[in-house]
C-alpha cells in the first residue's frame, strides 16, 4: 500500500478491509512510513510499514 491509499482510507468513512500478514487490521493512525494499526481479531497494536498494508480485493 502507499502512503495516499492510507491517506484515503482515513479521511473516508466507509469500511475499508485492511490486512497485514494475512490479518485484518484498523489503521489508527501514520507517521512517515509508518502506520500504527490495531489487529481486528484481538488487542493486539503493532507498528508495520505502511508498504507492508494490503488490501485483499487487490490479489483477486
Amino acid at each position: 500500500m502507499n502512503i495516499n491509499r492510507v491517506h484515503e482510507i482515513l479521511d473516508n468513512k466507509e469500511k475499508c478491509d485492511v490486512f497485514y500478514d494475512e490479518r485484518p487490521v484498523w489503521i489508527q493512525g501514520i507517521n512517515q512510513h509508518v502506520a500504527k494499526v490495531g489487529f481486528v481479531d484481538n488487542f493486539e497494536e503493532k507498528d508495520v510499514y505502511i508498504e507492508d498494508l494490503y488490501e485483499k480485493d487487490l490479489y483477486l
